[in-house]
């Protein structure tokens, strides 16, 4: 589930009603993750705040209120942050959550942002792969890391703390103004937006068959998709923005779809859901998530 899971289809800012007691429904549910949004600045012409929180301190918060679900966070937009200061934040997070922790990383896409914090928008492909080294050498212990625009780590000093096992996952959202193959070798994972079956499955196809030349193990694939669920279960699909208006037997299918092309995880997006969230929640784990091995 995206957080807010809230309807907010007619505003950019949602208003965070029973934002706890829903992600702990989630979680009763059995629903595997949660996803916030790392959203610096507030800009009305993208059209969506997000969560309005910090996302590390408010899944800080959330990892203590919960158990076992995952925590995610799609994505950070690396340009715009220090390495060393989401090294940190992440790492706590790790730790506090026991290792619930997983990280999406991305070069934004926010144009606005990047002039307000004096930071040059045209390298942000560059800065993207520089943040992302330092971050993965952060983790290991008195790191060394030579010339990095974000600074140079000389093995006297260390980062603390360590993530709570190996290491974080770090998952590439898009292409972050990479290659592809980039993609495949460096991330933990692939988080692409949602394309039509035919299209989706030549980008996973195309993704998997560069992870061997560097790596001895598969990646996961993973995709957001907004849902307006009706009450109706044999409603015919409609498409709405990045997603679909249907009853639960066509979501059935479509999952299946997605399933058998490769994707491994969907994270559900209820901004254009028009009926009652919590009962929305628990239709889709009764009827939906019972139909999947997971």
């Amino acid at each position: 589930m995206v957080i807010p899971i809230e309807e907010y289809s007619n505003t950019t800012v949602p208003e965070l009603h029973n934002h706890l007691e829903r992600v702990l429904l989630a979680e009763q549910c059995g629903f595997k993750a949660v996803w916030v949004r790392d959203v610096p600045m507030h800009v009305p012409t993208f059209g969506d705040a997000g969560q309005t929180y910090d996302p590390f301190t408010y899944l800080g918060y959330l990892s203590g209120q919960t158990s076992k679900i995952t925590l995610g966070v799609a994505s950070i937009a690396l340009p715009l942050h220090h390495p060393v200061h989401v090294a940190k934040s992440a790492a706590t997070l790790d730790q506090l959550s026991g290792g619930r922790f997983i990280m999406g990383v991305a070069s934004g896409d926010r144009y606005e942002e990047y002039p307000s914090m004096n930071i040059a928008y045209a390298t942000r492909g560059a800065a993207f792969r520089e943040a992302f080294e330092y971050i993965r050498t952060a983790q290991e212990d008195f790191p060394i890391l030579t010339d990095n625009r974000y600074g140079k780590l000389d093995g006297k000093m260390d980062i603390l703390p360590k993530p709570h096992k190996y290491k974080i996952p770090l998952l590439v959202t898009g292409h972050s103004q990479q290659s592809t193959a980039w993609v495949a070798e460096h991330g933990d994972g692939w988080m692409y937006y949602p394309r039509n079956l035919y299209m989706q499955e030549h980008n996973i196809k195309e993704w998997r068959s560069l992870i061997p030349k560097s790596q001895k193990f598969d990646k996961p694939f993973l995709q957001p998709l907004y849902v307006d669920l009706q009450e109706d279960d044999d409603f015919k699909p409609v498409g709405i923005h990045l997603g679909i208006r249907t009853g639960v037997n066509y979501l059935i299918e479509y999952l299946s779809q997605l399933q058998s092309i490769g994707v491994n995880h969907v994270a559900i997006n209820l901004r254009f859901n028009t009926n009652n969230i919590e009962k929305t929640i628990e239709a889709l784990a009764t009827k939906v998530l019972s139909q999947f091995h997971i």
